[in-house]
């Protein structure tokens, strides 16, 4: 068997408004809490699951999109009027990259963690 992630304890100001954040912005059901955590799917085989803390380091997760899947969260972050940026020391230059012939792009969710999408890994 392949060693997979399965999931991952994402630190929250607001476990369950961060996890509709996540799940709006990457088009993902959010369905409510279970047990002590607010998950999200991300697929069959990640979840992030979300949870209260007072004080945290920021974090960055990065995700793997197809092009249309980069052009749609794009739009959503545009929509709400997220900055966002094209390198992670400039998140908030409005621009993409074009790394290995793919698009990227980095953009902060509101408990300061850094989230980037790219096309090509």
């Amino acid at each position: 068997m392949a060693i997979a992630l399965n999931h991952t304890i994402v630190p929250a100001r607001e476990k369950v408004a961060s996890a509709q954040f996540f799940a709006r912005i990457f088009g993902l059901p959010f369905e409510g809490t279970r047990g002590h955590f607010a998950p999200v799917q991300v697929n069959e085989s990640l979840a992030l699951d979300f949870d209260n803390r007072e004080s945290f380091d920021s974090h960055h997760y990065a995700f793997s999109v197809s092009d249309s899947e980069f052009d749609t969260i794009l739009g959503r972050v545009e929509a709400e009027g997220i900055r966002y940026g094209s390198e992670p020391g400039a998140q908030d230059n409005m621009q993409i990259n074009h790394r290995r012939g793919g698009r990227g792009f980095y953009f902060r969710d509101p408990n300061g963690h850094s989230l980037e999408l790219l096309t090509r890994p």
